[in-house]
């Protein structure tokens, strides 16, 4: 059922004429004729069916029924007020509200928030890890990063990198006599899924490792609900996981993870820096974007000499 909400001029038109007890002391306030007030505050009376004002010998007295009116009127417009001043001042404020995954945050973005601090001292993060997706008209977030396909109509959107899916594990699995040379050789290792099962069956065949000739069932292996438990499994040696790029990427370079092929598979989906299109100018959101922008390609840059 839809709201029933009087004109807001109306209503302007009541609050600032029951505040003066005059048409014409409100018709000067809100840069109107004295007529216009009184033709909003009539209009008003006939939709409420109420009489809110009574006119005695130039004297206008507010009834009760207007008295009880206004008090909502008033606080409809002072939370209004207070909200606009609380959004404007957060938006000239240093504090910037970031939205991201739980695996973004903890694999890519919580380990370099260090360095942005300290390039940025003027700027208050304020970091919101969740699976859902913000919703810019009504929380308090300023960016988010998205991982999907960039159409978000409305918003304005920038890639911050592209991406591949690739196996990784730990450098202790490259040595010994169950070392990994070839996707044939995942046969004597334990896969490490995530709640995607085909990841494994793609890649394989992609590699030219699928079939029962290539001796790897894509179906075996631990299933872990989050890609970055899959990853900390890969490192702790546990197995091989299926990574994309930016999710491993600090753990590629720190030597934590090994790309034990060089085979490659690209995907569709990417991520994303999200916000509205109104906002993406502001200094501070600007300046986080640049900043990822620039460790994403700094990422790029180290990973294609491993």
């Amino acid at each position: 059922m839809g709201r029933r909400l009087p004109s807001l001029n109306a209503l302007r038109a009541f609050e600032a004429a029951a505040r003066h007890e005059s048409f014409t002391r409100a018709a000067a306030e809100l840069t109107v004729t004295q007529g216009a007030v009184s033709h909003q505050v009539k209009a008003l009376e006939e939709e409420l069916g109420l009489r809110l004002f009574l006119r005695a010998r130039q004297r206008l007295v507010i009834t009760e029924a207007g008295r009880a009116y206004l008090e909502i009127v008033r606080d409809a417009f002072d939370r209004i007020a207070g909200g606009t001043e609380r959004l404007l001042q957060r938006r000239k404020s240093g504090i910037l509200a970031v939205s991201a995954s739980p695996n973004f945050a903890a694999k890519w973005l919580v380990h370099r928030l260090g360095r942005f601090a300290e390039a940025n001292p003027g700027v208050d993060l304020r970091l919101d890890a969740s699976i859902q997706h913000v919703d810019f008209a009504r929380d308090e977030t300023d960016v988010a990063i998205r991982h999907g396909d960039g159409s978000w109509p409305g918003l304005h959107v920038t890639r911050l990198c592209a991406e591949e899916l690739f196996p990784v594990c730990s450098p202790k699995l490259l040595k010994g006599r169950a070392a990994l040379r070839t996707p044939a050789d995942l046969a004597r290792h334990t896969l490490l899924h995530i709640d995607e099962p085909l990841d494994w069956a793609r890649w394989l065949e992609a590699a030219g490792a699928a079939g029962v000739d290539a001796g790897v069932d894509p179906r075996r292996g631990p299933v872990f609900s989050q890609r970055s438990m899959a990853i900390d499994a890969a490192i702790d040696g546990q197995g091989v996981a299926l990574a994309r790029t930016a999710l491993c990427a600090w753990d590629l370079l720190a030597g934590r993870l090994v790309r034990p092929f060089r085979f490659r598979l690209p995907v569709p989906y990417a991520y994303w820096i999200v916000c509205p299109k109104a906002n993406a100018q502001l200094p501070k959101i600007a300046t986080f974007r640049d900043w990822l922008l620039a460790e994403a390609a700094e990422d790029e840059r180290r990973l294609a000499k491993l």
